[in-house]
């Protein structure tokens, strides 16, 4: 396959994209010659493909039962799930259809990497099974991590820390954790350091759902960055939503800087998802729920922004559509200065493939013949509009394809 007259993301001038046997052949300055089948990307921006580093696919188009989430809260969505685990005996199949159903919604909106946590405090680890068989059905479309993910807590729930663990010897890729949603303090940091152990124990990737509270007094993000720093293993670890961050005082933030800066943990912040489940225990002003993006940004660590859910007792919107969530994200984090927006497409391609620990990520020679075409001569306009993906290809075969909408003012 060969893609002329592209403009890709970081660059000028336009090049011609030649694909063989699923890898980047060969990446040269555009000619004006064009073959019948090739295709003409037409001065389009070509990126690589949106990566996901933060989606619950076995939670997935289950909102409302047994009930809706009235309060919106976090806890409440815990609650309803805990209760609808009781009342709904889902087959693997169930599942399986499910979480395709919102996979797809993904890949039709550009994207082919996927990190999905899967609830693991259920003895039968029936959704577990069921990921673990759709990551092989849908590996030709999109590459999909587990995360094995103590929904109710490590020791918040009999024997979680024993079920993370048969979960990753049936093959999940990621060791999760939640330290603070367990019963005490002193079991939150136990589960993070139990996390690291079966990481180190296993060869796994490590990824957590902390503090996400509007409490300034959870700090286990400074646990996670202590440890991630002890082991030198901080390119494997990720802190998802770190809301707490955003109620931190100045002068600790300063100080737990410097520490997350040494560890060199990933964040993945989650806009939507927090702007709907943060600052409910407010009346105002009402906290924006998320972490500091910007700071974060500004003192060179890797963030990256994730969905969430679709649809699920915590999020009851969603249609995997990133560009919607980087439209939120910037808006919220205040990163609309130019040079921002221009930069802000990596936090939604190459600093989740930086999270996700990707290898042969990107537009580069000898790479997987992975990109996006997206409806847009630069990357300013790509933000600014929220540019639709005319093509998506993978392995240098085109899976997604569409033509750009045509519109008519009569006036």
């Amino acid at each position: 396959m060969i893609i002329r007259n592209a403009k890709l993301y970081g660059q000028s001038g336009l090049v011609d994209l030649v694909m063989t046997n699923g890898i980047f052949e060969k990446i040269s300055p555009a000619s004006s010659e064009l073959n019948e089948g090739e295709i003409d990307a037409q001065g389009k921006l070509v990126i690589p493909p949106y990566v996901e580093p933060h989606i619950h696919l076995d939670y997935a188009l289950a909102a409302g039962t047994p009930r809706w989430n009235e309060s919106g809260t976090l806890f409440e969505a815990i609650q309803l799930w805990s209760e609808r685990k009781q009342v709904v005996h889902e087959t693997k199949e169930d599942i399986k259809l499910r979480a395709k159903q919102a996979l797809f919604m993904q890949i039709e909106h550009g994207v082919q990497y996927v990190r999905t946590h899967v609830d693991v405090t259920d003895p039968s680890l029936t959704g577990l099974h069921a990921l673990l068989e759709l990551r092989e059905e849908m590996k030709l479309w999109v590459d999909v991590q587990l995360v094995a993910f103590p929904q109710e807590g490590m020791y918040g729930y009999r024997g979680g820390d024993a079920l993370v663990e048969e979960a990753v010897k049936l093959g999940a890729d990621v060791v999760g954790g939640i330290p603070h949603y367990e019963p005490t303090y002193e079991e939150g940091v136990a589960s993070i350091k139990k996390a690291f152990d079966l990481a180190e124990k296993y060869d796994k990737l490590l990824d957590f759902h902390c503090d996400e509270v509007d409490d300034e007094q959870s700090r286990f993000v400074e646990v996670i960055a202590r440890e991630a720093d002890r082991r030198q293993m901080g390119e494997r670890v990720v802190a998802s939503h770190t809301t707490a961050m955003g109620s931190y005082n100045d002068a600790y933030a300063y100080k737990l800087f410097q520490k997350l800066k040494r560890s060199g943990i990933h964040f993945v912040s989650l806009p939507k998802a927090n702007l709907h489940l943060q600052g409910r225990f407010d009346t105002y002003p009402k906290r924006r729920g998320l972490t500091r993006v910007k700071e974060l940004l500004e003192a060179d660590m890797n963030v990256a922004f994730g969905l969430d859910s679709i649809q699920d007792p915590w999020y009851p919107l969603g249609n995997g559509n990133l560009m919607s969530v980087l439209d939120t994200g910037i808006h919220v984090a205040h990163l609309t200065g130019y040079n921002e927006i221009v930069r802000s497409l990596e936090l939604i391609t190459l600093n989740g493939a930086k999270a996700l620990n990707l290898k042969q990520y990107g537009i580069e020679e000898g790479h997987a013949a992975n990109l996006l075409i997206i409806d847009a001569e630069d990357e300013y306009e790509a933000v600014r509009k929220e540019a639709i993906v005319l093509y998506s290809i993978r392995n240098g075969e085109v899976i997604v394809k569409r033509k750009a909408p045509v519109v008519e003012l009569s006036i």
